[in-house]
């Protein structure tokens, strides 16, 4: 009924007058000689089937028209709905711990524009490069493969707090086969994205626990490193355990508990400035802690053996 009554409108004589359409006969019956019709004020010389038939023609047209845009339109929405049950299933995925799974689903949609699940797509990747059954060539691909897929999704949606967040990820895991110079390099672009990602949503604890390990790692680097980032750049990245010991307790407000290896670097940093009874309290709660994924397990190894050398010690 919609079309129809948007057609109407669209006709040159408007609605009233296409329905008042009428031929104006002689009292005989007859056309007249001239083959004069009327409408409503209006003469029309020529043949009147003629007339009719453009008349139809442009109605007819006008419907396609319609009905291309209303198919257009559904094709979106389907278009949208289908990402949005794909998305569903991927979180889902995710949160049961099915990593080959949830890698296999998303793979199939590499090419899409969607920046929802470009990002995901690049975390999938990633998980499947840290298991410790995937070879180490393997590991580079998937590596490589991340940073591209995270790279679109910032692309796609500058706006998207986790697209920020996998590309800083995706980085700092290329650093690792670019040498030093490039990792040193790639730590102000790093430490960039994970800012922005928190300015975009403070409430993301993740984002914040990946500020905190950026902090870490440059407090507790190498003396040799330190040199060579002085030598190449005139204010090499710099921080301290207190900085990064701020993070990790500002992610665990935002969402407590929400990660085995926040636990346990809370633990390790407070090692690290000779804090013991709250390394303990921490890693104590990192070992407890359910493990839902090889990362868990392997997180409550190095939180028991770290509470083991701290009981030999004492």
């Amino acid at each position: 009924m919609a079309l129809v009554a948007r057609l109407w409108h669209f006709l040159p004589l408007g609605r009233g007058t296409v329905l008042g359409l009428r031929l104006l006969m002689g009292a005989s019956g007859s056309r007249g000689r001239c083959g004069l019709w009327r409408l409503r004020g209006f003469e029309v010389m020529g043949n009147p089937g003629t007339f009719k038939r453009g008349l139809l023609f442009s109605a007819l047209s006008y419907l396609g028209f319609e009905t291309y845009q209303v198919i257009s339109q559904a094709a979106v929405v389907h278009a949208t709905a289908k990402v949005e049950e794909i998305l569903e299933q991927a979180d889902y995925l995710y949160e049961s711990g099915e990593t080959e799974k949830l890698y296999r689903l998303l793979i199939s949609y590499k090419e899409s524009e969607d920046a929802e699940l470009l990002w995901r797509l690049a975390r999938a990747s990633r998980d499947i490069a840290q298991l410790s059954r995937t070879s180490e060539e393997e590991k580079k691909r998937l590596v490589y493969e991340a940073l591209e897929y995270a790279k679109r999704a910032l692309e796609k949606n500058e706006s998207s707090f986790a697209a920020h967040k996998w590309y800083a990820i995706c980085i700092s895991d290329v650093g690792d086969y670019e040498g030093i110079k490039v990792k040193i390099a790639n730590a102000y672009i790093i430490k960039e994205h994970f800012e922005k990602a928190i300015e975009l949503n403070p409430k993301d604890a993740t984002s914040i626990h990946l500020m905190g390990i950026w902090c870490y790692t440059f407090a507790e680097m190498p003396w040799y490193q330190r040199k060579i980032a002085k030598m190449l750049f005139a204010t090499p990245p710099n921080s301290t355990y207190e900085e990064a010991l701020s993070y990790f307790h500002r992610a665990e407000q935002v969402d407590p508990n929400f990660y085995s290896k926040n636990l346990l670097l809370l633990g390790k940093t407070y090692l690290k400035i000779q804090n013991r009874k709250l390394a303990a309290f921490w890693l104590l709660k990192a070992k407890d802690y359910p493990a839902h994924t090889e990362e868990d397990k392997q997180i409550q190894t190095e939180a028991a053996q770290l509470l083991t050398s701290f009981s030999v010690k004492n």
